[in-house]
Formats: structure tokens, sequence, C-alpha cells
């Protein structure tokens, strides 16, 4: 277990409210919009800004050589498979539920550690897995009878999450030495050129100038995911226990059910309200902290 400190705490709870609120936004974002296109533009305008914050905070741009062969991986892991898929499964599948099916990372995040990375897990952080990944079955159980009809969907939701959860892993273990902020910026600058030559490839038929509640969430993204929520992740991410860093944000799909079915009219179930007690206890499981790590060692 870690104790966290006020700082990212802080972070985790922006984190929570900005991606938890982002998914019915980016669903409204794509529905009747091309979602590569929609992506895009929202990456071309957050890497200016990330670029100008860097300028502003004086950190290096450069990103030596040797490093760049493990920056291409992290790329992929933690960029490229998950904004391509995601961005298209959320068309056909509501919001809350892409979140949900999203989020189900925690999860194969902390399998991936123990049999990757070789780290042992203590019994709470089990129950923490064990209580999120029952959170999960739960807000999926009224869509097992769409799930048939939608697979393409989830599968591909799943393996984004899947890719994610090792990218993480791979972020907490990279050997690259330059700032996070810089190492985020490269992740950004590469993954936007992917989606551009996407969307040039396979819609640029259909593009179109998007109407103002579209520009909104384009904007929200930018800023919000982009210039903020991906880079803070990434940090938490490097610093953390895998195990803290991900069952930690467990109530990002919580909150974007239920801000779904606020704002999108998507309806809700028994199982929604007990996933939150929930996902509660996956929190709690992860960062109460423990008294034999606060707990003063007397000297010998």
């Amino acid at each position: 277990m870690h104790a966290l400190s006020r700082q990212q705490i802080v972070l985790l709870i922006l984190i929570t409210v900005v991606w938890g609120l982002n998914w019915p936004i980016m669903k409204y974002g794509v529905t009747g919009y091309p979602p590569l296109t929609f992506r895009t533009i929202c990456m071309w305008i957050g890497l200016p800004v990330l670029g100008f914050f860097l300028w502003w905070r004086g950190v290096t741009f450069r990103l030596p050589r040797e490093h760049w062969r493990e920056l291409a991986w992290l790329t992929v892991f933690n960029m490229l498979f998950w904004h391509t898929l995601a961005i298209l499964a959320i068309q056909t599948l509501s919001s809350g539920r892409a979140a949900i099916l999203g989020y189900t990372m925690p999860v194969f995040s902390a399998l991936v550690g123990a049999w990757w990375f070789g780290q042992r897990l203590a019994g709470r952080a089990w129950i923490g897995v064990a209580s999120a990944g029952l959170a999960v079955l739960l807000l999926l159980w009224h869509e097992f009878t769409h799930l048939t009809g939608r697979p393409v969907g989830v599968v591909m939701m799943l393996v984004a999450a899947a890719t994610w959860a090792l990218g993480t892993q791979m972020m907490r273990h990279t050997r690259i030495p330059q700032p996070t902020l810089t190492i985020s910026f490269w992740l950004t600058a590469i993954t936007t050129a992917w989606m551009t030559l996407l969307s040039v490839a396979f819609e640029h038929h259909a593009w179109t100038w998007p109407s103002v509640g579209i520009w909104w969430a384009i904007v929200y993204n930018a800023i919000g995911i982009f210039a903020f929520a991906q880079v803070a992740w990434l940090s938490l991410a490097r610093d953390l226990p895998p195990i803290a860093s991900t069952l930690s944000v467990m109530f990002i799909p919580v909150l974007g059910v239920f801000s779904g079915a606020w704002w999108l009219g998507e309806v809700l179930h028994w199982q929604d309200w007990a996933a939150v007690a929930l996902v509660m206890v996956a929190i709690a499981a992860v960062l109460w902290p423990s008294r034999f790590a606060t707990a003063r060692v007397a000297p010998p």
C-alpha cells in the first residue's frame, strides 16, 4: 500500500472529475460526427497548449536518440491502441458502459503487474481488484443482451483497456530519465500524427465543419484531457505503485455512468448503485493507510 501526498490526492480527484465527465461529452461529440476526425482536432488543439506549458515551465523538449525506441513502445501501448479503439467503440456503446469497459484497465493492470513484472500484491489489494471487477460486471448486467449485437465495440474497448494497462506498467518501469512532461509531449505528438493519418485515410469524405456543440466537446477534450488529465495520469503512473495509481481512479466510470444518465438520458438500474459501493471499497482497499505503513518503528 502507498500513502499518497496531498498533491497526488488532488490530482487524482481532478483526473476523476475531468475524465469521468468526458465520457458523455465524447459520446455527444462523435454522434453524427466522424470519430477519428473528432479525436484528431482535439489533439491538434491540445498539443500546442501542452507545448506552451512545457516552454513556460522551462521543461526541455529534448529526448536523446537512445530513448526513441522505448518512447515508441510507450506510445503504442499508452496511446495508439487506446485513442484509436476507444473513440471508435464509443459510437456503438452508451457513454457509461464504454467507460466501464475502458476502466477494466485497473484489473488488467494488477494482473499484468503480478504476472509480467513480478509485483507481489497484498491481500488488501486483491480485495480491491475483486471489488472493482465485480462492479464492472454489475454495471454491465443490463448490457449483456446488447453485447451480442455490438461485439466489435465491446472487443475494441477491452483490447484498448488491456493495452493501456500494459502501457501503464511500462511507464512505471521506464528507463527514460527525462521529465514526465517531456515524455507526455512526444507521446501526444506521435499520436497526433497517427490519428491525422487515420482521419485522412478513412474519413476525409465525411469531413464537415463542427457545430457549436461539437466545438465545445472538442475544446473540453483538447484542454481537459490532452493538456491536463493525460499528463497528470502519466505522472502518477510513473511515481506511484501501479495498483495505487490505477484502482484509485476506478470512480471515473461511475461518474461517467451517472453523468451520462443525467445528460444523455441513459437508463440506470440497481446494479449501477451497487457498483458505486463496490468501487468505493476498491478505492479504500488501495488508498486507506495501513497501520504498519504509518507506525513508527522503535529503535533496537
